[in-house]
This record gives C-alpha cells, structure tokens and sequence, in this order.
C-alpha cells in the first residue's frame, strides 16, 4: 500500500480506502470478512457515512481490537428520523445521532467529523447558524474528533467551506464523467499526458476547487470513483469504451490535493479486485487513451452540458439524468445516497411540464421529457 499525506492534519491516509455504504443491510459475517481484508491489504481510511445504527454496530465490532489501525470519516448531519436517510442541520438531532455513532463503533473518537453533504448555501448557511459548526469545533477541542471536515458535491459549496478556514479535509466526488465539459463538437481533441492541456478541457470549477485544496494544505477523500459503475459500463461510459477500475482510480488520484480514493465494497473478492491497482504497470492504470476517444456521436445521451438550460420549472436537468444514469444501473438497488441526492434537488423529474424547450436547445438530441418521467418513476415514490 501507498500512503499520502492529509494536508495539514499530520496523519497520511492509503491511496485506497474503503467506502462502507454497501456494507449497509448485509450480514455481519460479509462486513467483517470485507473490513478484515481492506486491513490485511493496508487500508487505513473508512468512510462510514450511512445513519442506521446496525451497519454502524456491525463495523465498529469488526473492527473490535483494530480500532487505531484505521482512521474514520464519521458525518455530522447523517440521520435515519423516519427509517430512511437522510439529514439534518438541526443541533439537537445531529448531536444525538453523532453520539449513537461513537456508541455503535465503540470508540471514544472520530479522526475526522464531516459536516455532511453540503451542496448549498442554504446548508452552509444552516451548519453555521444552527450552531452545528461551532459543537464540530467544540468536539475536535476536546479531542473526540481529530480534525474537521466536510463532504460535498458542489464545487461552488466546496470552494466556500475550503475558503471559511474550517475544514482541514474535504470528502468530494470526483470522476472524468464529473469533470470534464462536454461541447457541440470533439470536447477532448486536445486532451494528451500534458496537465495543462487537461486542465482546458474540465469544468473550470472543478478545477480551480482542487487547485485551491491543494494550495490552502486540504486533502481530497474521493467519493464516486467510478461513477457508481458507470464508467465501467459499455452502455453508460460517454467514452468510446469502459474504463477499468484502476484506471478510474488512477484518474482520480491524480487530481491535486487527492489522498485517498474510497472504494465501496462488500466483500473480500471486491477487496482484493481493487488493491489490484498497486500491482498494475503505467500502461495498464493509463486513463488517457480511455478518455481522449469520447465518442463522437452522442445522439440520445446527456453529458451534462447544460446546453438545455433554462428550465421554465427550474429543473436541474443535468443533475437528474446524473442521477438517473446511476439508478438505472440497476434499478432495484438504487444506492441510497443517489436517491437522497436526487431528493435534494429543488425541482424533480415529476415537475416536468412536457414543454419540450430542453430538447430544442439540446445538441445531442436527448429525450429529456421522457427520461423526466422515468425519473420520476423510480425516484418520486
């Protein structure tokens, strides 16, 4: 295993860690058979993001007796008040839910509290007001979290904690679907092994996020490595083929200010299938050739572009085929956090008017009025 630096925080993390969200509603022997080998193969970083108090109790007795061999990112915010997740920026509740964590993992502290999912102003606006910042504060001066973070997937909300001086980690989502801009014509001819030739063919945004990370010493924890599998799917990927896991990783350790990368998996074969990354030559992690042959035909396929903006409803149209794109993976197990991400947009698929200005702007002739419904069929239930 290799191992980074945290910015400033004096603790390193491995370049793989482990995202626990599918260890959620599995049977204890599974959960310890993967937290076992993610130890045994040198990963000292979890994310335990996930509310309920059985996932929570099932890793914290796995790890029974290896508890400072590994650092945890525990979230400030994550709840389960009606059997479902989701959050809250109320001080009262999120005090109590951070409590049964420490409870259910059996420790007295968290190496990092995240303050969790904040993809608006209105949340910062709310952690700050309600006074969840300051009892985050409160925590890491007794000692009970080593460090403060926060988790995002809005570069513009991300830049705006980073800038606030609080958070000495970010947790961010981080992937060339989410990266990379895409236009009317050839989005990546000039995409090569040069930085900077990359650097013009990203969202600015999410550029400038990383580079200011890397210049204020605030490390990068990676959510959506791999796109919640679709970047390893023929039929999903917006590049002419699939990408592997390792080159997904690599992908994403190659951003500035990036640590660690964290993999969800549930099970010792899922382990060992990822650590794979360390084994592989340059050429067998090389992402480039992957995403320098985007196809060029993308008739029918949202690559996020915007291009359809305005929404006459305010629908984010990107984000909900995003999110859609995800679900429909596999439509039966549609990852909780995908559906509390689409639940958080202001507008949803069911808002649609059918008005059809989306598709006249759309350059790739995506059926945006129909894929609204079927959001709205496996979202809005």
């Amino acid at each position: 295993m290799q191992y980074r630096p945290i910015g400033k925080t004096g603790m390193s993390a491995s370049i793989i860690g482990l995202g626990a969200e599918y260890l959620d509603n599995k049977p204890y022997e599974l959960v310890e058979e993967t937290i076992h080998a993610s130890l045994e193969k040198g990963i000292n970083i979890i994310d335990v993001f996930m509310p309920g108090d059985t996932v929570r109790s099932n890793i914290g007795k796995a790890l029974a007796g290896n508890r400072k061999k590994v650092m945890l990112q525990g979230h400030i915010g994550s709840v389960d008040l009606s059997q479902q997740y989701d959050m809250s920026r109320d001080l009262e509740v999120c005090k109590r839910y951070f409590d049964k964590l420490l409870s259910c993992l059996d420790t007295d502290y968290i190496d990092f509290g995240m303050l969790f999912f904040l993809d608006s102003d209105t949340d910062i606006d709310a952690i700050f007001d309600n006074g969840v910042v300051a009892y985050a504060q409160d925590l890491k001066q007794q000692g009970v979290i080593r460090a403060l973070g926060a988790s995002a997937h809005n570069p513009a909300t991300a830049k705006r904690m980073v800038e606030s001086g609080v958070i000495e980690l970010l947790m961010f989502s981080i992937n060339p679907a989410f990266d990379l801009m895409a236009g009317t014509s050839d989005i990546m001819a000039m995409m090569g092994t040069d930085y900077a030739g990359i650097v013009q063919s990203f969202d600015p945004a999410r550029a400038e996020l990383y580079r200011l990370c890397e210049s204020r010493g605030i490390g990068i924890t990676v959510m959506k490595t791999l796109g919640a599998g679709k970047l390893l799917s023929a039929e999903h990927t917006p590049f002419a083929k699939p990408m592997t896991t390792a080159q997904c990783i690599h992908y994403a350790l190659t951003r500035p200010a990036v640590v660690s990368t964290l993999i969800g998996c549930q099970s010792r074969e899922h382990v060992l299938d990822v650590v794979r990354y360390l084994t592989l030559s340059d050429e067998e992690k090389d992402y480039a050739p992957i995403i320098s042959s985007v196809k060029r035909d993308f008739r029918g396929s949202c690559v996020y572009c915007n291009h359809c903006q305005p929404c006459p409803v305010e629908i984010d149209v990107a984000m909900v085929h995003k999110y859609l794109d995800i679900a429909v993976l596999d439509k039966s197990s549609v990852p909780p956090s995908i559906r509390q991400h689409y639940k958080e947009l202001s507008s949803h698929g069911s808002d649609c008017t059918q008005c059809g200005s989306c598709e006249e702007r759309c350059p790739f002739g995506v059926p945006v009025a129909e894929n609204m419904k079927r959001a709205a069929g496996i979202f809005d239930l």
